[in-house]
């Protein structure tokens, strides 16, 4: 193991970067996202990531969340060694939806 420091953001932070147009994958299973989701979150599996990672934009920061933040977290340390510039959601959908911000239900959009 080594010591990688994850970047971090909390909820607040993230609903400003959201605000600024800043982009924000989810991933977490279709089932998951599918019972509650940030608005506007794209969902992008972690069992997918190795394959769809060419998906997300390499020239900003990218805001990753998933249920707590420790599949996030995983995702964000792989992502950044790979060269993307990602940053975790510190307690993920969790804390989204108890700070009282909103959760939309329902598929991905195709």
């Amino acid at each position: 193991m080594t010591d990688e420091v994850v970047p971090e953001v909390d909820v607040a932070a993230l609903a400003d970067a959201l605000e600024a147009g800043a982009p924000l994958v989810d991933v977490r299973t279709e089932e998951e996202y599918v019972g509650g989701h940030v608005p506007g979150a794209t969902l992008l599996p972690l069992h997918e990531l190795g394959q769809r990672h060419a998906e997300l934009p390499a020239e900003e920061d990218v805001y990753v969340i998933c249920q707590v933040g420790g599949r996030s977290a995983a995702a964000v340390a792989a992502l950044n060694r790979a060269g993307y510039r990602t940053v975790n959601v510190s307690g993920g959908t969790v804390a989204w939806a108890e700070a009282g911000r909103p959760v939309v239900e329902g598929p991905a959009p195709r």
